[in-house]
């Protein structure tokens, strides 16, 4: 029988968030500890109810797009994500930076931006810079964020 109450220890899950626990990491560790299964969409709403930092940087100006959910594991957007954590002086794993130096270092090399279409299967494709391209994406002509939707 599941407990009608999941998290057991409050303060203790404050403290993960602090150590930047990833959600996978709890639910795996609430279910050696306490035996109890959870999934990661109850951290994500402990996480927002309690009024803790979120985990991820928004950056609209970065990534301007509403992306598609079959778009959202694309290697660009992860590395856009990792850029705006970046340029929001958030502390990114070294393994992960490695791989943006990469991503960025290439960009650069070819003189090239990041686009998204979501009408195409890949979704996000690297195009060579044109006059206008000001960043690393090429900007949508209307902002498409779900938070700025033009419709």
């Amino acid at each position: 029988m599941v407990p009608a109450r999941k998290i057991v220890d409050e303060q203790e899950v404050i403290r993960w968030f602090q150590e930047g626990r990833t959600y996978d990491w709890m639910c795996h560790e609430y279910r050696r500890k306490y035996g109890i299964e959870t999934r990661p969409s109850l951290w994500g709403n402990f996480r927002r109810r309690r009024g803790l930092t979120r985990r991820t940087v928004r950056d609209d100006e970065l990534i301007p797009w509403a992306v598609k959910p079959e778009h959202r594991g694309a290697h660009a957007l992860q590395m856009l994500r990792l850029e705006a954590r970046a340029r929001a002086g958030e502390p990114v794993r070294e393994g992960d930076a490695a791989r943006h130096r990469n991503f960025m270092r290439n960009l650069a090399d070819q003189n090239a931006v990041v686009e998204y279409d979501p009408d195409t299967p890949e979704g996000f494709r690297i195009v060579p810079r044109q006059q206008g391209d000001t960043d690393v994406i090429r900007r949508p002509v209307t902002r498409l964020t779900t938070k700025h939707r033009a419709d």
